[in-house]
């Protein structure tokens, strides 16, 4: 029997390679399908993902690229939209610090490799320097500085279109509301409250968030896929991941990066502005392209939305894939306290918040 790929009771995102077991490539045979369709050589060092089989190849002058062999759940149009993505910022804005695609041999930006669980697509990119700025702390400087690049990075994907850029998408939290039947899965009454009610505040607003300008966006502008060098003025040096590119609400985009600038802790939760990271970022975006009232007004909201969508995902993919537990939870337990945050703040006043 195929794994279920749609939530269960839900007419809602199709989660694809959320939900796609996948036995793991090894290091050696990754190498060998490397050779053999890009003519690739050197030294393989498995990164760890959230549903692929990902490598950093180090070729013997010393550079490196990034070889992804697709989920086997992640459909061959998805897989195109990120990379054409590439290829319009490359050719449209190719200042902005984004991975350039490579082609295989025979001049292909998504071969479709053997290997025993069926064909598998793959991409190889070029390897962005800077160190992953989820292992530093922030800095208030480099926090205007992702809302600025973010704002550039609107700016040079405003226009483009692609078939699939419409899909639903789970991590698109203009689809919060479909993934009500996750609640009945979470074990916790506590942790079930708490997500209820914020998962019914927020829904609530939804004919208010589907009215929002969209257009094609990152949609996870996170500290995990931003790179940064704190010897540089301009510190931030990289965007990577453009798994989740997807057509929705410009303001969900931002939103995400200020989730990702909020306190990861119940302490620092009580010490001052708990937007204080957040406020320094809509002041870098702002600083090169416009929000209209209303997204200001919603930026709060989703935000928690946000968190409220990563944590249903992360409890039910942890229970889903048990060995890649750690890796999936890794951000979850700091959302209990940003939750409580929120449910403790009156939804009006939270809208007056940014404005």
């Amino acid at each position: 029997m195929p794994p279920q790929t749609t939530l269960p009771d839900s007419t809602g995102p199709d989660l694809g390679s959320l939900a796609t077991p996948f036995t793991p490539l090894t290091r050696e045979a990754a190498a060998e399908l490397a050779l053999r369709y890009y003519g690739l050589e050197g030294s393989f060092k498995r990164l760890a993902t959230e549903k692929d089989d990902t490598f950093a190849v180090r070729r013997a002058d010393g550079s490196r690229v990034i070889l992804k062999i697709a989920n086997p759940g992640e459909s061959a149009g998805e897989l195109d939209l990120q990379l054409q993505a590439l290829l319009h910022l490359e050719a449209r804005a190719p200042e902005m610090p984004v991975p350039r695609v490579l082609r295989s041999a025979d001049g292909q930006i998504l071969p479709a490799l053997p290997t025993p669980e069926g064909p598998r697509r793959a991409r190889v990119m070029t390897f962005l320097e800077g160190e992953v700025l989820d292992r530093l702390p922030p800095l208030p400087e480099e926090q205007i500085q992702i809302g600025t690049r973010l704002a550039e990075l609107r700016l040079a994907m405003a226009g483009f279109e692609h078939p699939h850029a419409t899909r639903a998408l789970a991590w698109d939290v203009r689809h919060l509301p479909s993934l009500a039947g996750l609640l009945e899965d979470v074990a916790d009454p506590a942790q079930k409250r708490a997500l209820s009610r914020a998962f019914d505040q927020i829904r609530a607003l939804a004919p208010r968030i589907d009215a929002l300008p969209r257009q094609v966006v990152h949609n996870d502008f996170s500290r995990s896929n931003l790179l940064v060098d704190r010897s540089r003025a301009q510190s931030v040096t990289g965007i990577i991941d453009f798994g989740d590119v997807v057509h929705t609400a410009v303001a969900i985009d931002l939103s995400t990066a200020m989730l990702n600038q909020l306190p990861r802790d119940a302490e620092e939760l009580g010490q001052g502005d708990m937007f204080d990271g957040p406020r320094r970022v809509l002041q870098g975006y702002l600083s090169r392209a416009p929000l209209s009232t209303e997204e200001l007004a919603l930026l709060p909201h989703l935000v928690f939305a946000r968190v409220v969508t990563r944590t249903l995902l992360t409890l039910w993919r942890a229970r889903e894939f048990p060995e890649n537990r750690s890796y999936i939870l890794r951000n979850t337990t700091q959302g209990w306290a940003q939750l409580d945050w929120y449910l403790s703040r009156d939804p009006a006043a939270l809208s007056t918040l940014l404005t």
